[in-house]
């Protein structure tokens, strides 16, 4: 059963507000001044409601996946925009419209949680307004695709009928013809914007170009009817009829065919022939105009607090080193004769830690999945309603893709989570990393926290489906902490695994900064890699590969589960026998993602509330 913390929370601060900590009588002369103060909280949280919700409709409006991807279908035939200068108007005007309306609302006079609300909304709206400002977007938005995070990465999944989009009605299908045509010209916009970015000099690197081209080419290659977008098409349900089955058939292969496919070849043609030889060499910010400026804003935004790129730097050098100490106690334990280097070749090259076979893989991780089901109730009062499936990763993006993926499921668990496993390239893929895999990506991990946000029905929108990446992905990094109480890595190899992730993540760290802000190359980033960990080259490759695509984003990781893991040691040490982990985890889950700031003042307060 869900617990409703909110509520909770709120009747103990309406007690701290009531009484006085000397009698627990209301002091006379006070009585007067307070005799209002609950009509005047009552206005406060109305106002402040009534705003998150005129936000979030206004949002959902703006930007309808994220509709979409809630199960509300208000806007399913819509794509939306996100590449031109109107929408980023439109956001930005969003924005400093809402830090208006918030300003004109007493904080005071609010409630404890919904101070907390208050305090995450105005974080990330002014967070939202800094990536708007022109000296940021001129950086940003004239890069709008790459091998990672573009739109031809995500949206070809949306439209397999294995994603978020529905296709279960005649309607399904035809918002999905509706999307496909937007879809279309958003990759032609996407053309527009590079040429802005080769006049004004912003440009990507020949990296990621080249990747891209080679998606592409992939997808072309699928031809029509083996297309992604093609396979809802090929099993309709059994209640739209023949007609409207050949109508929708015809129509969605017409855009395919005429619409999607030759964007597709347009855009090709455009970064093979004309960007490609305009982009840089250097793979780092460092090497791009306005890079260095980008990138410090990227560690803020993703870290959710004040480093320097020297700081992150460091930081990962110190962890690096500390992780290897304990990397050399688990070798110990094996019995290995050699040193770390001779250990990591041996578990990056020896065939009892290769799968069988994608099967096997497979199979694994659903045995893994029913070790963590019997255990995670011991250390969670909550766990989330909707079901989790395990898939492999679609064979189109397989090649540039993750060891392991997660994507959320339907508020309403009419969709479930899904933990994605990537088979590409299958000697290369290691046994001994499943366990810790699995928890960072599935359960308790990435499914725990967003599944639980997303269904609990107190909580604002904007908080439910939020989030900033040193929340969301620090938690996942957290989550693998938990082999011990879970019954994992009882086995020294899996439990190498574990140090083996947390051993990438904090290269991470080193390598992100390493490429953006000191000039590292991309092989000697990936030889750091594998000097440092026991990585096979195709997953270490394609971890670099990533970083430069996505600046700043690798480093949420690690910031954000060093300050879960410094809180919970706090409130270890401050509560002693008090210390409960399962209300520690509901504390850190049940609000939804927060910046590590505004998270560490929630954690102080309720220490403090366990003490007294």
């Amino acid at each position: 059963m869900r617990i409703p913390l909110l509520n909770t929370v709120s009747a103990a601060a309406l007690l701290l507000v009531c009484t006085s900590p000397a009698t627990g009588r209301t002091p006379p002369a006070a009585a007067t001044q307070q005799a209002g103060r609950p009509a005047h909280q009552a206005a406060a949280s109305a106002a402040l409601h009534a705003l998150f919700k005129q936000s979030d409709e206004d949002n959902l409006r703006r930007n309808p996946l994220n509709a979409l991807f809630r199960g509300d279908m208000r806007y399913a035939d819509q794509l939306g925009d996100f590449i031109t200068d109107a929408y980023f108007d439109a956001e930005r005007m969003a924005g400093k419209k809402d830090l208006a309306a918030l300003g004109r609302i007493d904080r005071a006079a609010l409630s404890a949680t919904d101070q907390l609300a208050y305090d995450v909304f105005k974080w990330q709206t002014a967070l939202t307004l800094r990536s708007l400002s022109p000296e940021i977007l001129s950086l940003n938005a004239v890069r709008p695709i790459d091998h990672f995070t573009g739109l031809h990465t995500f949206y070809p999944d949306l439209a397999s009928g294995q994603g978020a989009a529905p296709y279960k009605t005649v309607k399904d299908y035809q918002d999905s013809i509706s999307r496909h045509h937007r879809y279309a010209w958003l990759i032609d916009q996407s053309i527009v914007r590079f040429r802005q970015g080769m006049a004004s000099g912003v440009v990507q690197p020949k990296l990621v170009v080249r990747n891209v081209i080679d998606q592409l080419d992939l997808q072309l290659a699928q031809g029509v009817e083996g297309s992604t977008f093609y396979a809802p098409l090929k099993t309709f349900p059994a209640d739209i009829s023949a007609a409207d089955q050949a109508r929708l058939r015809d129509q969605t292969t017409a855009v395919i065919r005429d619409e999607i496919r030759p964007a597709y070849q347009r855009l090709r043609d455009f970064l093979s022939t004309e960007y490609l030889p305009a982009a840089r060499e250097g793979v780092g910010l460092v090497s791009m105009k306005g890079g260095p400026k980008l990138y410090a804003f990227l560690i803020q935004q993703n870290t959710t607090l004040p480093l320097s790129a020297d700081d992150v730097h460091q930081l990962g050098l110190r962890e690096v080193a500390r992780i290897h100490r304990e990397m050399e106690a688990v070798m110990t334990q094996t019995g290995f004769k050699g040193d770390l280097p001779a250990f990591f070749e041996y578990l990056r090259t020896d065939a009892k830690f290769r799968p069988a076979s994608k099967e096997a893989l497979r199979d694994e991780y659903y045995a893994i999945g029913k070790r963590v089901d019997a255990r995670v109730g011991t250390i969670f009062s909550t766990l989330p309603k909707t079901a989790l499936e395990i898939r492999a990763v679609p064979d189109y993006r397989e090649k540039t893709d993750a060891g392991g993926s997660y994507m959320q499921g339907a508020p309403d668990e009419s969709r479930p989570g899904v933990f994605y496993y990537n088979s590409y390239d299958l000697p290369s893929r290691s046994t001994w990393g499943q366990e810790t895999l699995y928890l960072h990506e599935g359960a308790p991990g990435h499914h725990f926290q967003i599944s639980l946000a997303q269904e609990n029905e107190a909580l604002p929108n904007f908080m439910r489906f939020g989030g900033n990446t040193a929340y969301v992905e620090g938690w996942a990094l957290y989550a693998e902490t938990l082999w011990d109480e879970l019954g994992m890595e009882t086995d020294p190899y899996q439990r190498f695994g574990g140090l083996n992730d947390e051993m990438l993540r904090a290269m991470r760290l080193v390598v992100d900064s390493g490429i953006h802000a000191k000039g590292w190359t991309r092989d000697q980033a990936i030889k750091y890699m594998l000097d440092n960990s026991s990585m096979g080259r195709t997953d270490a490759t394609s971890e670099v590969e990533r970083y430069i695509a996505m600046p700043g984003q690798a480093l949420a990781y690690k910031i954000g589960q060093l300050k879960i893991l410094e809180l919970r040691a706090k409130a270890e040490k401050a509560l002693g026998s008090k210390f409960d982990l399962k209300a520690f985890h509901a504390q850190v889950l049940m609000t939804g993602s927060l910046p590590m700031s505004i998270l560490e003042q929630k954690i102080d307060r309720w220490i403090a509330a366990q003490r007294s």
